[in-house]
C-alpha cells in the first residue's frame, strides 16, 4: 500500500503530477487504483484553484483525437528560504515541485546598526532576489527564515547571542507584514539538519544527530524523521556543555595555537608540534562530546556539517576511531561529511515553508513536501524563470 494512500484523491492526484510528470487520467486511475470518474472529479478540483492545466498534446500518426493530459502548475506560485547570518544571508526560491529556480548571497547583517536595520537589511536582499528572478510578491506563497537563535513556535526569537538586538521580536510577523505571506522560522542548525534529512546525504535514515562544527558548535537532531524541537525550543543548543573547554559562553570555538580553526589547521599539517597536539587533543574532546550525545539518543547516523566539515584528512578520518572508542560498544555509527554546505539551512528553510504552510502553497490540505532540487553549483536559472514569467 502507498504511504500516500490515506490522502484525499485531490491531493493523492495532484501528487503524481507533480512528482512524476504529465498524465491523463487513466493514467492516473490506474496508478492510483481509482476509478475514473473519482480522477475526472479531483482534475475538476485542481484545475479550480489553478494547481494544474492542460498540457501541450503530441501530434501522432495514430487515428482518433489524443487523450487529454494534464500538467503541474508549478510556476505559478514560488517558496522562499532564507538564511540570516552574521557573515552572510543566503536567499532561495523554488517554485512549486520544489526546483530551486535561483539563490543568491548577500552580505551578512554584522554592520547593520540596530534590529530594526538588521531586518530592513533581511527584507531588502529578499526583494532583490524576487527581482533578479523576476517573481512578483504576490507570487510568494510562504517563506522559511534559518537564523541563530532560539526560536519559539510562532515565530519570536526567544534568545540569541548571535544576533541579541532580535531577542523577543516576532521575527515572522514583521516578515509576514512585509511579503504578505505566511512566515514561519527556525533554529538554523536545526533546518541545515531537516536539509540533510530531506535532500542530503542522511535521506534514508529517520534518526540522525546533526553536528555544526565551525566558529561554533551546535546540533540539530532528527527523530523519526522529524526535527527535534523540544518543550522549550532549544534541543541543540548544548556547545557549551557537551564540550567544555572548546568554546565560550556563546558557542564559540577556542584556539590556543592559532586565531582560527583554519589557521591551526594549516599549522598542523605543516608540521608544527603544538598545533598538532591541539589538534589531537580537540578531536579527543569533540568525539567524547559526540559519544555522549550519540549515546543519549543512539541516531543511525552522525552528519558532521560546519566549516570543518571539510577538513577529511585532519578531522573527519580520525574523528572516527576517536568516537568508536569513546562509545566503547559492539557497533559503529555512521559518521558522514554533509553534502549541501553552507546551503544546508537555507534550503532547510525550504523545507520548513513547505511544510508548515501546505495548504496556503498549494491551495488544497495535506500536500507533502517536494523533492527540493537545488541549482547546481555557480548555476543561476534566472533568464528561463523571466522568460516563462513575462
Amino acid at each position: 500500500m502507498s504511504r500516500h494512500s490515506s490522502l484525499p484523491i485531490a491531493v493523492r492526484a495532484a501528487l503524481h503530477i507533480r512528482d512524476r510528470g504529465t498524465a491523463t487520467v487513466t493514467e492516473i486511475a490506474q496508478t492510483l487504483e481509482l476509478s475514473r470518474t473519482s480522477v475526472e472529479n479531483a482534475m475538476g478540483v485542481l484545475a479550480d484553484i489553478d494547481l494544474i492545466a492542460d498540457a501541450p498534446v503530441a501530434t501522432g500518426r495514430g487515428a482518433g483525437r489524443p487523450a487529454r493530459r494534464f500538467a503541474f502548475q508549478n510556476r505559478t506560485g514560488h517558496v522562499v528560504g532564507v538564511d540570516i547570518g552574521i557573515a552572510s544571508v543566503r536567499v532561495v526560491i523554488a517554485d512549486l515541485s520544489g526546483q530551486v529556480v535561483l539563490h543568491r548571497g548577500f552580505d551578512g547583517v554584522t554592520h547593520s546598526r540596530d534590529a530594526v536595520d538588521k531586518l530592513a537589511t533581511v527584507i531588502d536582499d529578499i526583494r532583490t532576489t524576487l527581482h533578479e528572478a523576476g517573481i512578483p510578491r504576490s507570487r510568494v506563497r510562504a517563506i522559511g527564515v534559518s537564523l541563530p537563535g532560539i526560536v519559539d513556535d510562532n515565530g519570536r526569537v526567544t534568545t540569541s547571542v548571535v544576533i541579541p538586538e532580535w531577542s523577543g521580536v516576532d521575527i515572522g510577523s514583521q516578515l509576514s507584514d512585509a511579503f504578505g505571506c505566511p512566515v514561519s522560522v527556525d533554529n538554523g542548525v536545526r533546518l541545515a539538519a531537516v536539509a540533510e534529512h530531506h535532500l542530503g546525504v542522511a535521506q534514508l535514515v529517520d534518526d540522525v544527530l546533526y553536528l555544526s562544527v565551525g566558529n561554533r558548535i551546535a546540533m540539530g537532531l532528527i527523530l523519526g524523521g522529524r526535527p527535534r524541537r523540544g518543550i522549550h525550543n532549544a534541543a541543540g543548543d548544548i556547545g557549551r556543555l557537551a564540550f567544555p573547554g572548546l568554546v565560550t559562553e556563546t558557542g564559540q570555538l577556542t584556539w590556543r595555537t592559532g586565531e582560527s580553526a583554519e589557521d591551526v589547521f594549516i599549522r598542523a599539517r605543516n608540521g608544527d608540534v603544538d598545533s598538532q597536539q591541539e589538534l589531537t587533543g580537540f578531536i579527543d574532546q569533540i568525539a567524547r562530546g559526540i559519544a555522549t550525545l550519540a549515546l543519549t539518543v543512539d541516531p543511525a547516523m552522525i552528519v558532521i556539517g560546519g566549516g570543518l566539515s571539510a577538513a577529511h584528512e585532519q578531522f573527519l578520518d580520525p574523528l572516527r576511531p576517536a568516537l568508536s572508542a569513546h562509545i566503547g560498544l559492539p557497533f559503529a555509527v555512521p559518521v558522514v561529511g554533509a553534502r549541501l554546505g553552507a546551503e544546508a539551512a537555507s534550503h532547510g528553510a525550504v523545507v520548513f515553508a513547505f511544510r508548515r504552510h501546505a495548504a496556503a502553497i498549494y491551495g488544497i490540505e495535506g500536500m507533502p513536501v517536494p523533492p527540493i532540487t537545488p541549482l547546481p553549483a555557480g548555476v543561476a536559472a534566472v533568464a528561463e524563470l523571466q522568460e516563462e514569467t513575462a
